[in-house]
C-alpha cells in the first residue's frame, strides 16, 4: 500500500484553506470530466449531480482527508461509509486512476498553475493514491466476502 511522504502531507495540509474556498468548484470539474466516460457517469445518481449535493459530499470528503492525512485515524467512519457506497455502485479499482486523471487537472483548472504547482499536483497524487490504495483494500474485502457467501 502506498502512503505519502511527510512532504506531500504538508503541501495537502497547507492546500486546505483552498480546498474550503473552492472545494466544490473542484469537485464539479471533476466530475464534468469524469462524466466524459459514459460507463463512469452511468454509475452516478444523475438527481444528486443534478441538485449538486454530490460534488459538495465529495469536495467535504477532500477537505475532511487534507486536514486529517496525518491522522487518518478520525476518518475511519467516513471512510467505512465510501467503501459501503462504492461497492454498492459497483466501484472496482480500474476506477480510480480514471478518477486521478480527472481530479487532478481540476485543482489546477480551478485553482491556478499559480496555487496549483506541479509540486501541489504531485503531493495531491501521493495523497489520492494513499487513500485510494485503502479505499481498493476495503472494498476488495467487502466484494470478497460477498462472493463467498
Amino acid at each position: 500500500m502506498r502512503t505519502a511522504s511527510a512532504q506531500a502531507m504538508d503541501i495537502v495540509k497547507a492546500t486546505a484553506p483552498a480546498l474550503e474556498a473552492h472545494g466544490v468548484a473542484i469537485t464539479t470539474a471533476m466530475y464534468a470530466r469524469l462524466f466524459e466516460n459514459a460507463e463512469v457517469a452511468a454509475m452516478f445518481d444523475r438527481a444528486a449531480q443534478d441538485s449538486g449535493e454530490q460534488p459538495k459530499r465529495l469536495a467535504a470528503a477532500i477537505l475532511a482527508y487534507a486536514k486529517n492525512i496525518d491522522k487518518l485515524g478520525n476518518l475511519t467512519a467516513a471512510v467505512q461509509r465510501m467503501v459501503a457506497r462504492h461497492v454498492e455502485t459497483g466501484v472496482k479499482a480500474e476506477h480510480y486512476p480514471l478518477v486521478a486523471a480527472a481530479l487532478l487537472p481540476a485543482i489546477r483548472d480551478v485553482l491556478g498553475a499559480e496555487v496549483a504547482t506541479d509540486d501541489v499536483l504531485a503531493a495531491w497524487g501521493e495523497a489520492y493514491w494513499m487513500l485510494a490504495d485503502i479505499l481498493i483494500a476495503a472494498e476488495a474485502q467487502v466484494y470478497e466476502s460477498a462472493n463467498a457467501a
